[in-house]
C-alpha cells in the first residue's frame, strides 16, 4: 500500500470513530459552483456527470475537478469533455490528495463498490449522490443511513423516477383515497435479457474461465471489496449484473424504479415474509436466473391493511383480471390493487392512470383528479434536486433515509430468490430468523483496504 492510500485510511479511521465532521458548502468555489469527484465516468456515470456540464442555464453548471475509473477505455468519453479535471484509478488516492478541493461526490461504479466509495467521502465530510441500488447488501445500507446524520452531509440516490410528477401523483391520488384500501401490489419486468452485448451474460462454463486483463483495466481496483476471482470478460464492463457478488439482478436494478411509487404511497416498510415462488434452475446460487416470481408479505401498518406484493421476472407477467378493464400488458409495469380502483405505470413511475376504459378515463382526469399537494422537483432531475438541496439546505426526495428503506425491501427479496426460499425476516435485527446460515449476506465481508463504516 502506497503512502496516500496509508494516510487517507488512517484519516477515515480516525474520522469514523466519532468526530462529527459539518462541512462547509461550497468551501472550495468562490463561483458559487460546487467542485465535484465523480467515481465510475463510464456508462450509467455519464448519465450523472452529464447533467452538471455545458447546460444552456448556466447556473447547472459544476466544477467537476476530478474524474475516477478504474477503466481508462470506459472512461476516455469523460477524459476528453473534462480535460481540466485530474484522474484517478483509486478513489482512495483522489481523496488523499485532493479532499480540501471537493465539496461533492458522484458515485456511479457497480453495486458491489458503491458503499466503500460513498462511506470514504462522507467521512471525509463530502456530500453524496450514489446510483441505485445504493449498496449491495443490508449492513451496509443501514450504516450509509447512520452515516449520512453522523456526517452531516446530503445524500441522494439516483433513481430517477424518484423525481419524477409522476411518482407524486400516485403519492397524491392514493392519500386522497381514489384506491381506497390497497392489499396487493403486482410488478413486472421483461428483463434479464442475455447476450454479449447487454446487462446480463452467460459463460461458456461455470466458474468461468481466466483470461488476460485488458489493457487499461485494473482488474484488483474494479474488484474493489469483493473476493478475488480471474478475470473473465463475463464480468465487465457491463454484464457484472449476471452475478450476485457484484450486483443485486435485473430485481434489485429496476425494483428501485418500479417498487418506489407503492413503497412510498403506501409506507410499506420491511415485509416478516418473503418468498420465491417460482425461479428457473442455475448451474450456480452466484448467478442470476431467466425467470422467477418473488411475493412479499407486509404486516398493517397503523390504519393501512397488510399487503402482498409480486415481482413477476424473465417475461413472466400476472394474469390479466377482468376488473382492469385492459387487453394487454406492457412489457414492463406496477399495478397497484386497492378495493374502490387500481392503478397502473410503467417500469418507472411515470404517467400513471387508473383502469378503466380510457374514454372514462379521460374524462375522469378532467374533472375528478385531486388537487397536486406534492412540491415538484425541477425537470424531475435527482441530480440537479442533490445540487440544489446542497445549495439551499433543502432535503433531496431518494435521501439515504428514504433510500436505504426502499433497497432494504428490495434486497430481502434478492436474497429470497438468490437461494429460491422463503425468508422470515426479523428487521429490527436484520436477522434471517428460519435461514441462519443466510445473515452471513446481510453483512458481507470486505476485503482489507475496503473496509469503511464499522465504528458507527
Amino acid at each position: 500500500m502506497n503512502p496516500t492510500r496509508r494516510d487517507f485510511i488512517r484519516t477515515a479511521s480516525v474520522i469514523s470513530a466519532g468526530a462529527v465532521f459539518i462541512p462547509n458548502l461550497m468551501s472550495c468555489s468562490p463561483s458559487g459552483r460546487l467542485n465535484i469527484a465523480v467515481i465510475g465516468v463510464g456508462g450509467q456515470g455519464k448519465s450523472n456527470w452529464s447533467k452538471l456540464i455545458n447546460q444552456k442555464d448556466p447556473k447547472w453548471n459544476e466544477n467537476i475537478v476530478a474524474l475516477c475509473d478504474v477503466d481508462d477505455n470506459r472512461a476516455a468519453e469523460a477524459f476528453t469533455a473534462m480535460p481540466k479535471a485530474r484522474r484517478f484509478k483509486d478513489y482512495r488516492v483522489m481523496f488523499d490528495q485532493m479532499h480540501k478541493e471537493i465539496d461533492a461526490v458522484m458515485v456511479c461504479t457497480p453495486d458491489h463498490s458503491h458503499f466503500p466509495a460513498a462511506m470514504a467521502a462522507m467521512q471525509l465530510g463530502k456530500h453524496v449522490i450514489v446510483e441505485k441500488p445504493l449498496a449491495h447488501n443490508i449492513w451496509q445500507l443501514r450504516t450509509l443511513k447512520k452515516a449520512a446524520h453522523h456526517y452531516n452531509v446530503i445524500t441522494q440516490m439516483a433513481n430517477q423516477g424518484h423525481a419524477t410528477n409522476g411518482i407524486r401523483l400516485v403519492k397524491e391520488w392514493y392519500e386522497a383515497g381514489l384506491l381506497g384500501n390497497v392489499t396487493e401490489v403486482i410488478a413486472w419486468f421483461d428483463g434479464p435479457d442475455f447476450g454479449p452485448n447487454k446487462y446480463f451474460n452467460k459463460p461458456e462454463s461455470f466458474p468461468p474461465v481466466e483470461q488476460p486483463v485488458p489493457t487499461g483495466l485494473d482488474w484488483d481496483l474494479w474488484l474493489g471489496p469483493a473476493a478475488y476471482r480471474p478475470y473473465n470478460s463475463v464480468y465487465v464492463p457491463k454484464t457484472w449484473r449476471s452475478w450476485f457478488d457484484f450486483g443485486n439482478g435485473e430485481m434489485g436494478d429496476w425494483c428501485c424504479h418500479t417498487l418506489d411509487a407503492p413503497f412510498w404511497s403506501l409506507d410499506l416498510g420491511m415485509p416478516d415474509v418473503v418468498e420465491a415462488e417460482f425461479k428457473t434452475p442455475v448451474p450456480d446460487t452466484g448467478f442470476v436466473a431467466d425467470k422467477s416470481v418473488i411475493r412479499w408479505d407486509f404486516p398493517a401498518r397503523g390504519n393501512k391493511v397488510p399487503v402482498k406484493m409480486h415481482w413477476y421476472e424473465g417475461g413472466l407477467k400476472p394474469e390479466i383480471r377482468p376488473e382492469w378493464k385492459i387487453e394487454k400488458l406492457a412489457g414492463s409495469g406496477m399495478i397497484m390493487v386497492g378495493d374502490k380502483a387500481s392503478l397502473v405505470t410503467g417500469g418507472r413511475p411515470n404517467e400513471p392512470r387508473l383502469l378503466m376504459p380510457m374514454p372514462e378515463w379521460e374524462e375522469f382526469k378532467k374533472t375528478k383528479l385531486p388537487e397536486k399537494t406534492i412540491p415538484r422537483t425541477f425537470e424531475e432531475n435527482p441530480q440537479r434536486e442533490w445540487i440544489d438541496a446542497i445549495k439551499n439546505g433543502k432535503i433531496p426526495g431518494s435521501n439515504f433515509d428514504y433510500a436505504t428503506q426502499l433497497v432494504e425491501m428490495a434486497l430481502t427479496g434478492v436474497l429470497a430468490q438468490r437461494f429460491n426460499t422463503r425468508i422470515e425476516y426479523d428487521a429490527k435485527n436484520m436477522k434471517v430468523t428460519n435461514h441462519p446460515e443466510l445473515d452471513v449476506f446481510i453483512r458481507e465481508p470486505a476485503r482489507k483496504g475496503f473496509s469503511f463504516g464499522e465504528n458507527l
